[in-house]
């Protein structure tokens, strides 16, 4: 088990120059689930409740789940550093970039529920990022498909609709979260635009189609199904290309330009 403020200040002493020393075509043997804490303890999804923002513990569970998505998302980043060999050193030192942002992301989210007399661990969650990291673990396309470019997307389009939410309640607190959210959002189009850079240099690299990989791959792993709203200028400010977005159920298309 690991604490939190641990993971957090073993990414504090994670600098680039470390990085550099790594070979980068080093192979490196299969290690299973990264440290966790405790808690939270990890359910199924559909066991995970639904969270009202509109009283301060509905708040404090909307918080906590976001929370543990960027918990999570700093173990993602940090193996796709790792476990993937033979990449560009550029590939390397951007995820190592992404892990170090997830930590701040966390960090915030942590900070804003110890505020409020909470901290991470005190709700349940579920394992869905790690679980199609596993997925993914012997296939880089795959893994900067389906976890930069479809679950971490989904946060593109999630976020807005969040923020909206917690501005309706008004509260200091909602307010807050806001602004934490915007930080987040911000730099989670960059994180997105990471994946879409190097999953189309990995196509072009294999002689791929991009569209028919990512479909191929989605229903082999078992991807979510994208639902609307869409983020649409986030996601092309992400790098999704105009045939990524005109892919995405039709139906959803007409009212969903958040930005």
């Amino acid at each position: 088990m690991v604490d939190p403020g641990q993971k957090l200040a073993a990414m504090a002493d994670l600098r680039p120059p470390n990085l550099l020393t790594l070979d980068c075509n080093t192979h490196l043997d299969y290690v299973g689930q990264p440290g966790r804490p405790k808690n939270p303890m990890l359910v199924h999804p559909q066991q995970v409740p639904r969270r009202s923002p509109f009283t301060l513990s509905g708040h404090c569970a909307l918080v906590h789940s976001i929370a543990h998505i960027e918990f999570n998302a700093i173990h993602l980043a940090l193996d796709a550093v790792w476990r993937f060999a033979g990449m560009p050193p550029q590939y390397y030192q951007d995820w190592l970039q992404v892990a170090r942002e997830e930590a701040k992301h966390f960090q915030m989210l942590r900070d804003h529920l110890c505020e409020l007399g909470h901290d991470y661990g005190d709700w349940v969650a579920h394992d869905g990022l790690w679980t199609m990291c596993e997925n993914t673990r012997h296939d880089v396309t795959a893994r900067m498909a389906l976890v930069p470019r479809t679950l971490e997307a989904r946060g593109l389009d999630a976020t807005p609709i969040i923020q909206a939410k917690l501005r309706k309640v008004g509260s200091a607190h909602s307010t807050a979260a806001v602004a934490i959210l915007d930080v987040i959002l911000a730099e989670e189009v960059g994180h997105v635009a990471i994946g879409n850079q190097w999953y189309h240099w990995l196509c072009q690299r294999d002689g791929r189609d991009p569209l028919a990989f990512h479909a191929s791959v989605s229903a082999l792993h078992g991807a979510p199904r994208l639902k609307p709203p869409f983020n649409l200028a986030a996601r092309k400010q992400a790098g999704f290309s105009q045939n990524e977005i005109d892919a995405l159920p039709s139906a959803a298309l007409a009212n969903t330009d958040h930005q």
